[in-house]
């Protein structure tokens, strides 16, 4: 125990306590022989040390052999004192019956080993069970035994047999103490192995750096993925945390770093921002998940650096980091020549590189992250270097701003071999759509090395879709589809993880991973819909009608949908309309139908007798009145009509009611509407009633024209 003292290029100097966790203790305890690490003191614990305060931050996985092996970082580092110097408990040399779990993940887990007359001899047992695990892991300070196994054959030790034939209660506070005289062996015993619960561990992977990746936990001696489900920004701050990479910049799902392999160890993860480890928050049991390796959950956190230069080759003019989730520049501002050399390593431009000198001014663009960045010799990577802190930089003049040019020129990320059919080849050339109608549609297939080969659908969005129309020379994308909706392709995968920010030329222009790596199959190649492609009027299918029907319908557009759907509701409104018209114009012409049966007002006399009127014309006159014996009873219609060369019969005969006179017509236009009412049967009783007079322009009866009523 004690604190915390580092030699560099000769001289001793503290690390600061600010940037010491317990996996670099564990390797330090380690590599010092003396055990491992209880704890991590306060800084300034063990008092006040001498000399410089290196600004060194150690990112150890507590697995290392030495400090030596572990990933540094000094870049932008806050300054410390030695009031805060960095301390370590350890557990001490081993000593009789001390225990060490070796071949693991992590010093919690792995093959159990006893250490007995001065050497690590193998602990060997028949029927081992979690009790005795129990006894491990609490030796230890592992915590919780979460499992007992016999170790497989090709993990076994080769040293001598330290214990054979173990059988605890589970109480015991050594492995030691457990009975183990009275066990007589019975069966061929085997290495065994603990797991306890303090081998959980979080990395993130597939990121460019330790800070940004795929979020995968150790569990059981295995690592795993985690599912997005309700995957957000607390869930991920915790991670961020726990690795001291910061705070969460993006919370990413959906394998935004490519797919994990083996078990999804969990799902649902509800953090409330303050746990100390994700394995502490809410979520579904362990390997307990609805999720597929597509729906892999990733973080970005503000500690995630990356560098470049600005201009198109990638090794020349303005130097930027990216910091905290956002590019920034770096100042020229006491830079030392070694500083331009690392840079251009560290990009892959070459091994040196000079920084050129603005002479014109400018105000700066954008964010300015750090100043003052002396890398020296004994720096091997631009993030050991010291700098100023991370912080806004206050200059503003671009004279300030760092530029470098490399020597050397980095290589294409995924180069392009000769065309099929030329030696040199335009960017139009070294892509196409197939399986689509036209060249405008279908799968994406890039030429590259001498032959065609697919994009994988990891991360294939509109921004990368947009640029893949435009290089295939189709106008705008329409829809960027995936899990090869054209069909699956054969040959290579060329691409994976395409990032495109949508202004590139060319797919090769945009950031992508190279696709042998084995995670995608072709059953997830990537395909584009281009507006070039929906302008074609496509005549009858040849092929099947359903399926091609189903092709069809997954590349139509919204845009297309609501035209035709409102192309279909102005025809039906239009078809209506004229239906209208024409019932209109129907009954028009029906209405100017003479000969229409109740085209008009059919008006009933009610009680009239023609033979009274008689009576009463003649009653004055020579005339003599025919006899009335059986008088003929009242009228339907107003007048009889007389057919030439028939007797009316009583009873039998039609009647014609005049209508009302129209503008224009005269005295026989009127009374041209025919009447379907029938004389009343004989004998019927004479309904009592006033009737109208009937004025008769002459006095025979059967001339009846000019009739009018009253």
């Amino acid at each position: 125990m004690g604190r915390v003292e580092v030699e560099v290029q000769g001289t001793w100097g503290t690390l600061c306590a600010s940037r010491w966790d317990l996996l670099d203790a564990h390797v330090l305890c380690h590599h010092l022989g003396c055990g491992f690490a209880v704890s991590v003191p306060e800084g300034g614990h063990f008092g006040r040390g001498t000399g410089p305060v290196w600004s060194d931050s150690f990112h150890c996985e507590g697995t290392e052999t030495s400090l030596d092996h572990c990933p540094v970082t000094a870049l932008g580092a806050s300054p410390c004192s030695h009031e805060n110097d960095a301390a370590v408990i350890c557990s001490g040399p081993p000593h009789n019956a001390s225990l060490r779990l070796v071949g693991g993940g992590s010093r919690c887990d792995g093959r159990v080993e006893i250490f007995q007359r001065g050497t690590w001899g193998r602990v060997l047992d028949d029927q081992w069970d979690m009790e005795d695990a129990s006894v491990v892991c609490r030796q230890l300070r592992c915590g919780e035994a979460e499992a007992a196994y016999t170790v497989p054959r090709a993990e076994r030790g080769t040293g001598p047999a330290g214990l054979r034939g173990v059988r605890c209660a589970g109480h015991e506070a050594s492995l030691s103490l457990c009975n183990t005289s009275l066990h007589e062996a019975t069966a061929i015993m085997e290495d065994v192995g603990a797991v306890c619960q303090g081998s959980h561990q979080v990395r993130l992977v597939d990121g460019a750096g330790r800070c940004a990746g795929r979020v995968e936990i150790y569990y059981r001696g295995q690592w795993g993925t985690v599912c997005d489900d309700a995957w957000d920004t607390a869930d991920a701050n915790v991670v961020c945390r726990q690795l001291s990479c910061g705070w969460a910049v993006e919370a990413a799902g959906s394998a935004r770093f490519g797919e994990g392999s083996g078990h999804i160890w969990l799902d649902g993860v509800n953090c409330s921002g303050d746990e100390t480890a994700l394995w502490n928050c809410s979520a579904e049991a362990w390997g307990q998940h609805d999720c597929g390796h597509k729906e892999d959950a990733g973080v970005v956190c503000s500690e995630f650096m990356a560098l470049r230069l600005e201009n198109s080759d990638g090794c020349s003019e303005r130097l930027q980091v990216f910091y905290n989730g956002t590019w920034g520049s770096v100042g020229s501002n006491s830079m030392t020549p070694h500083t331009a050399k690392l840079v251009c390593k560290e990009l892959g431009c070459g091994d040196g590189g000079t920084r050129e000198i603005s002479i014109f001014y400018g105000r700066v663009n954008g964010t300015a992250w750090l100043d003052h960045v002396q890398c020296g010799e004994s720096n091997s990577s631009f993030w050991q270097c010291p700098s100023d802190p991370w912080e806004l930089q206050s200059y503003d003049d671009v004279r300030d701003e760092a530029n470098i040019t490399c020597n050397g020129r980095k290589p294409e990320r995924t180069p392009v071999a000769a065309c099929p059919n030329s030696t040199s080849c335009t960017d139009r050339e070294k892509i196409r759509a197939v399986g689509g109608k036209d060249g405008c549609s279908g799968r994406v297939e890039v030429w590259h090395r001498g032959s065609w080969g697919t994009v994988c659908d990891d991360s294939w969005d509109m921004q990368d879709a947009e640029v893949a129309c435009r290089q295939l020379g189709c106008g705008p994308a329409v829809s960027a589809l995936a899990e090869a909706a054209f069909g699956e392709g054969t040959g290579p995968i060329w691409l994976e993880q395409v990032e495109c920010r949508g202004t590139e030329p060319s797919l090769q222009a945009c950031w992508a991973r190279t696709g042998d790596g084995g995670a995608c199959r072709h059953k997830e190649d990537a395909a584009v819909n281009c507006l070039a492609a929906t302008s074609v009027t496509a005549s009858p299918p040849q092929r099947d009608p359903i399926l091609d029907y189903a092709t069809i319908g997954r590349r139509v557009s919204v845009p297309v949908i609501i035209c035709i759907i409102l192309g279909l509701l102005i025809c039906l409104l239009l078809a209506l309309l004229a239906r209208q018209m024409q019932s209109a114009r129907a009954r028009h012409r029906d209405s100017r139908r003479s000969g229409e049966p109740f085209s008009e007002a059919v008006y009933e006399e009610i009680e009239y007798s023609p033979m009274r009127e008689k009576k009463i014309r003649f009653s004055f006159s020579d005339i003599p009145v025919l006899p009335g014996d059986s008088p003929v009873e009242g009228y339907d219609d107003a007048r009889e009509v007389s057919d030439p060369g028939e007797h009316p019969v009583p009873g039998q005969g039609d009647w014609q009611v005049p209508r009302a006179q129209e503008d224009g017509e005269g005295p026989r236009d009127a009374a041209r509407g025919e009447s379907g009412h029938s004389w009343r049967s004989a004998g019927a009783p004479e309904v009592d009633g006033d009737t109208s007079p009937l004025s008769l322009g002459s006095t025979g009866y059967d001339d009846a024209d000019e009739m009018s009523l009253s």
